[in-house]
C-alpha cells in the first residue's frame, strides 16, 4: 500500500491525474476508427463486369444482354457473356436467355457507387478471384497489432511507458497517412501492419501508464472510462465515414490528428511507480514532486525527501531492480498460472468480438446504422460491466460478459435466416457482452500483474487477442459447410473460456503487485487464510475430544 498512500498524500486524484488521464486517452477515440476502418474503407459495393470496350450497346442490345443471371435472376458479379444473348424475357423484361458462354470478367467491372464512392476494393478490383486479398489486407494489420503487442509491451517495461507511447502515436501519423496516399495494394497493406503494431502499443501503454497514476479506488473508474471513450470513437467513425465516403480521404482524417497526440505527449509525466520498479530513485522523487506541485500540494511535495522515499518504498527498490522478460511468465509457476488464464479470456474475447464487428454488410441493413448500433449497445452494456466490476468484483463481472456473449452467440446459430431482426438483436446483444469483457480483461490484467513486467503481461495477452482476430476470419469460411457452423465456433469459445475465471483471483480493493514476490504472497496468503480456518474448526474438536478421555 505504500505507494498508493504516496499518491492519496499528494492529492489523490488531482490535477495532474484528471489533465493527464483525460490527454492519453483521448487517442482512443481514434482507436476505433482504425481497428474496425475497413468496414468502410474496403466495403464491396453492388458491381458486375463491364463489357467489351468497342461494344455497341444500341446495336447489340442492353446491357443486360452481356450478363448471365444466377438461381434468383441477379446479374452475375464475376461472369460475362462471351457474345450478348437474346432469348425469353424475364420477368422484369430483359430478354437474356443465360445459355450462352461465359468467361471471368476480362475487361473488369461496373461498380455501384451511389453509396461508396471510392473503396480499396473499386480502385484495386479486390472482387471475385481477388476477393480474398481484401480479408488479407485485415490480417496483416492484425498481424501488425500482434507484432505490436510483443515489441511494444516488453520495450515499455525496459524503456518506460511514456517514451513508447511517444514514438507510437509518430508511427501511427505517419504510417496512417502514407497508407491514404499508397499507389498500389501491396504498400497499402505494408502501412496499415505499421499502423497496427503502433496503436497496439498505444493501447497498452493508454491503460498502463493511467492505471499507474491513480489511486486504488478509482481504477475501475480509468477503466470504464477508456471503454466509453472507445465506443464515442465507434459513432464517431459512423458519422465521419458517413460524411467522407471516399476511402483515401476517410484514411486521412483518422491518422492526421495523431501527429497533435505526438506533440503533447512530450509533456506526459512517466509513471513513478515505474522508476520506482527499475530502481531510479532520484527520477521518482522529482516526478512525485512534479505531481505534487500540479496538485496544489506543494508542501507534501518539498517534505518528500529521498531517505522518506526510500522508507516508503523499500520493497520495490530492493526486489524491482531487475527487468523480468516475457520468460518470465512461463518460469515462474505464479505467473505461468496467470498468463495461461489470461490468454483464454484475451483470445476468446477477441476471437468472437472481431467474427461479429467486421461482417457488417452480412446484416442487410445500412452499414452506418448497424455500425451506430453496434456503438450505442456498448453504452448500458459497459455501464452495467463497471457496476459489477466497482461493487461485486471483476471476476464476476468477467465471467458474466463471456457466458452471455457466448449464450446469445450460440441462441443466433439456431435462429431461422429470415428471422433478421431477432438474428441482428441478439448480435448486438452479444457485441455488448464482448465489448464488456475487454474492458474487463484489460483492467484485470493490469491489476493480477506485478509492476516490473505489467506491460510485458498486457502485450502478451494483447498478442493473444490478434491471434483471435486473425483466425476469426478464417472461422468464417465454414459457412461454405454450414451457415451457422461459424456462429456455433464463436460462441462455444467464449463459453468454454469462462471456465478460467474461476482460476483467477479477486482484485477488488487491493494493491497493484510491485513484483513477483508479491503474486507468489498473494498465493501463500490465500492458504494461509484456509489453514487459519482450518486450524479454527479443529479446535472445537480437540477440545472435545480431550473432555471424552
Amino acid at each position: 500500500m505504500a505507494f498508493n498512500d504516496l499518491l492519496l498524500q499528494l492529492g489523490g486524484v488531482g490535477r495532474f491525474q484528471k489533465i493527464q488521464v483525460t490527454l492519453v486517452i483521448l487517442p482512443v477515440i481514434l482507436m476505433a476508427s482504425h481497428n474496425t476502418l475497413q468496414n468502410f474503407t474496403a466495403a464491396i459495393p453492388t458491381h458486375h463486369c463491364r463489357p467489351p470496350a468497342d461494344t455497341n450497346l444500341s446495336k447489340d442490345g442492353d446491357l443486360e444482354a452481356w450478363l448471365p443471371r444466377d438461381g434468383q435472376g441477379r446479374p452475375e458479379s464475376c461472369l460475362l457473356f462471351t457474345s450478348p444473348q437474346r432469348g425469353p424475357p424475364f420477368p422484369n423484361g430483359t430478354e437474356t436467355n443465360g445459355t450462352g458462354a461465359t468467361e471471368p470478367c476480362p475487361h473488369g467491372w461496373v461498380y455501384d457507387n451511389s453509396t461508396f464512392p471510392s473503396t480499396i476494393v473499386t480502385e484495386w478490383d479486390l472482387v471475385c478471384s481477388h476477393r480474398a486479398l481484401r480479408q488479407l489486407a485485415q490480417s496483416l494489420y492484425m498481424m501488425g497489432v500482434l507484432f505490436g503487442a510483443m515489441i511494444f509491451g516488453c520495450l515499455a517495461d525496459r524503456l518506460g511507458r511514456r517514451r513508447v507511447l511517444i514514438f507510437n502515436y509518430l508511427q501511427t501519423a505517419v504510417s496512417g497517412t502514407c497508407a491514404a496516399f499508397a499507389p498500389n495494394f501491396p504498400v497499402y497493406c505494408a502501412f496499415r501492419l505499421l499502423s497496427g503494431m503502433s496503436l497496439a502499443g498505444i493501447v497498452l501503454n493508454c491503460m498502463t501508464l493511467n492505471v499507474e497514476w491513480m489511486p486504488i479506488h478509482t481504477r475501475a473508474y480509468v477503466g470504464t472510462l477508456t471503454g466509453y471513450t472507445y465506443s464515442l470513437g465507434q459513432f464517431l467513425l459512423a458519422g465521419v465515414a458517413y460524411a467522407v465516403p471516399h476511402w483515401r480521404y476517410l484514411q486521412l482524417l483518422v491518422s492526421v490528428p495523431f501527429f497533435a497526440f505526438f506533440i503533447y505527449s512530450w509533456f506526459f509525466i512517466e509513471s513513478a511507480r515505474w522508476y520506482a520498479s527499475s530502481g531510479r530513485l532520484e527520477l521518482t522523487l522529482r516526478n512525485l514532486q512534479r505531481v505534487a506541485w500540479i496538485n496544489g500540494k506543494q508542501e507534501e511535495g518539498a517534505n518528500l525527501s529521498m531517505e522518506a522515499l526510500q522508507a516508503s518504498l523499500q520493497k520495490e527498490l530492493t526486489t524491482g531492480k531487475s527487468q523480468a522478460s516475457a520468460l518470465e511468465l512461463l518460469r515462474c509457476p505464479a505467473l505461468r498460472h496467470l498468463f495461461l488464464c489470461l490468454s483464454m479470456l484475451w483470445f476468446a474475447t477477441s476471437f468472437a468480438y472481431y467474427g461479429l464487428v467486421m461482417d457488417l454488410q452480412g446484416f442487410g441493413v445500412s452499414i452506418y446504422l448497424i455500425q451506430v448500433i453496434f456503438g450505442a449497445v456498448d453504452l448500458p452494456a459497459k455501464l452495467v460491466s463497471f457496476l459489477v466490476i466497482n461493487n461485486v468484483g471483476r471476476r464476476p463481472a468477467q465471467m458474466a460478459s463471456l457466458l452471455l456473449a457466448g449464450i446469445c452467440i450460440l441462441i443466433n446459430g439456431v435462429v431461422p435466416q429470415d428471422k433478421s431482426i431477432v438474428r441482428t438483436s441478439l448480435a448486438v446483444l452479444g457485441k455488448g457482452c464482448l465489448a464488456s469483457s475487454f474492458n474487463c480483461v484489460f483492467l484485470y490484467t493490469g491489476e493480477v500483474y506485478p509492476t516490473m513486467i505489467r506491460q510485458t503481461g498486457l502485450g502478451m495477452g494483447s498478442t493473444l487477442a490478434r491471434v483471435g482476430s486473425i483466425v476469426s476470419p478464417l472461422v468464417s469460411m465454414t459457412a461454405e459447410l454450414y451457415p451457422s457452423v461459424p456462429l456455433f465456433i464463436y460462441g462455444a469459445v467464449p463459453v468454454a473460456a469462462s471456465a478460467a475465471v474461476a482460476l483467477l483471483p479477486e482484485t477488488l480493493g487491493q494493491p497493484l503487485p510491485d513484483t513477483v514476490q508479491d503474486v507468489e504472497n498473494r498465493r501463500r496468503g490465500k492458504t494461509r487464510k484456509q489453514q487459519e480456518e482450518l486450524q479454527k474448526q479443529m479446535v472445537p474438536l480437540q477440545a472435545s475430544a480431550q473432555v471424552k478421555n
